[in-house]
């Protein structure tokens, strides 16, 4: 991986102090988004990355809502297709869903049950891994779905919080980390 394009790409994620509350430096990826030679950088990295990994991927499971972002422009390159994990109430038809547990509360995700087939291969894409609970709600709906979780991808691992220990052996990849 050149140094020079993960310097892009890092380059326009920018720290905001004290967000959404005081103590938390928040890492915002919407400059990243803006810039266009940055994120087709990005998604270049990513690519490698996969392409390099795994012989064949089926879809990527993109999560609400950056991952949606990340997801579609990934498994257009890869010539896969791509499937998201919502915020409960968001799809139609029947779901599978399943509870988790965040720092500040409860939430749910879900995806169409007739998503994924039984051993199909899946990479789960997001933004961002803070403290796990989402990813890792994701990959047990994933596994309710009987697919095959290749690995959790995000472009910013906050490495302080420990998210990716949540994951219990499921392979994990981050672009960028932080303390």
């Amino acid at each position: 991986m050149s140094d020079e394009r993960l310097r892009r790409v890092r380059d326009r994620v920018r720290p905001f102090p004290d967000f959404p509350e005081p103590g938390v430096l928040f890492r915002d990826i919407s400059p990243l988004l803006k810039d266009p030679v940055a994120f087709r950088t990005l998604i270049d990295l990513l690519e490698d990355h996969l392409r390099s990994s795994f012989p064949k991927i089926d879809f990527i499971a993109g999560l609400d809502s950056r991952g949606f972002l990340i997801g579609p422009p990934l498994a257009q390159r890869l010539g896969i297709g791509f499937v998201p994990v919502r915020k409960k109430g968001k799809l139609p038809g029947p779901t599978e869903s399943v509870c988790y547990t965040l720092e500040y509360g409860k939430a749910e995700l879900e995806m169409q049950k007739d998503a994924v087939e039984p051993g199909q291969k899946v990479v789960i894409v997001d933004d961002l891994l803070a403290t796990g609970g989402t990813m890792a709600a994701a990959c047990e709906l994933l596994k309710r779905l009987k697919a095959e979780i290749l690995e959790c991808l995000v472009v910013i691992e906050l490495k302080g919080l420990k998210g990716s220990g949540k994951l219990n052996s499921i392979p994990f990849y981050s672009l960028l980390q932080y303390d």
